[in-house]
């Protein structure tokens, strides 16, 4: 087979994967609604099972389904017959899948299940088999065909599995409010722990050094040289109680000199931007960084509890740090 060849069936074998992923979004509805509350309600554990490919497709949607706020543990079908499906409690939820719904040993730890009456998820491709009967409700994972010329090795089949679970996963991190904060302690290793290790304290620029800051009654022309000597791009204004009150950038300085004629009798009153965003000493850095891309800030004001400046924490020294 020659290169061409080789990129031909390679493209093929993304369509068709492609489209078994897209044709999941037609059969979304109320049974996936109803797995969703019911993941969301449950108490326990999400227990995930499937034999073969399923299995090992499994392992992975349990493993993100933990790391982003739903514990969850795999259980192979075959091995909970010997002992295994004590780890089952009255409080879990199990998520079974087999494309065909007749897998035996997947089957054969359907009464178990029953017996401690846990609700079933059942995700197959066979939506009039005995898996389907058995859940609660039904995720469709039906594929038009296998990627595999000879429509036997579980390709295009997997990959929609793959998709719908990574579905459930996202959808349940909205519905739990689950933050950046939260997915970095579950990831404590690499670099996404960076985002955990490094606090803003430990990154900021402290009021153990001079900081630009300045009055509320503060000229806009002294402003304007205050900001160019610190070179962090920002200055914080304060009230007469030391309390950050605005702040001002070098593009509120670009907009008022556009927008004002007269420059010589502007205090930072009539020009700074209130209630500007903070961040405390004890906050991750990672959320900084988000706050940061999110608005397009490369500075942010540092504040202790009575809302006085303290610091700032600039983007270039959290992405020095390795934080991402």
């Amino acid at each position: 087979m020659n290169v061409i060849d080789v990129n031909k069936v390679a493209c093929e074998v993304f369509d068709i994967e492609a489209n078994a992923i897209l044709r999941l979004k037609n059969s979304l509805g109320r049974d996936f609604d109803k797995a969703i509350d019911i993941l969301y309600n449950c108490k326990g554990r999400v227990i995930i099972t499937g034999m073969g490919k399923s299995g090992l497709i499994g392992k992975k949607i349990a493993a993100t389904l933990t790391s982003t706020g739903t514990p969850s543990y795999f259980l192979h079908p075959a091995e909970s017959t010997h002992g295994d499906s004590g780890i089952i409690t009255k409080d879990d939820v199990v998520i079974a899948i087999s494309n065909s719904g007749e897998t035996q040993e997947l089957l054969n730890l359907l009464p178990l299940i029953k017996r401690f009456g846990v609700q079933i998820i059942s995700m197959t491709g066979n939506l009039t088999s005995t898996l389907a009967k058995a859940g609660e409700c039904v995720l469709d994972i039906s594929v038009e065909k296998e990627a595999c010329p000879l429509g036997k090795a579980p390709t295009a089949s997997t990959t929609a599995t793959l998709a719908m679970g990574d579905a459930l996963a996202v959808c349940l991190l909205e519905k739990r409010g689950f933050t950046a904060e939260d997915f970095l302690i579950y990831h404590p290793g690499g670099a996404l722990g960076k985002g955990i290790k490094f606090k803003v304290q430990d990154l900021m620029m402290s009021e153990n050094r001079q900081l630009p800051i300045a009055s509320e009654d503060t000229k806009f022309i002294d402003l304007i040289k205050l900001i160019s000597d610190y070179k962090l791009g920002m200055a914080m204004i304060t009230d007469v109680s030391g309390r950050l009150s605005g702040m001002l950038t070098d593009g509120d300085i670009r907009r008022t000199v556009i927008k004002h004629h007269n420059l010589d009798n502007l205090l930072a009153k009539d020009v700074m931007t209130v209630n500007p965003k903070t961040m405390q000493a004890s906050d991750f850095a990672a959320s900084a960084l988000h706050l940061m891309e999110k608005y397009s800030i490369t500075a942010l004001p540092v504040v202790n509890d009575d809302n006085e400046p303290i610091g700032v924490v600039h983007i270039h020294d959290i992405l020095k740090a390795g934080v991402v």
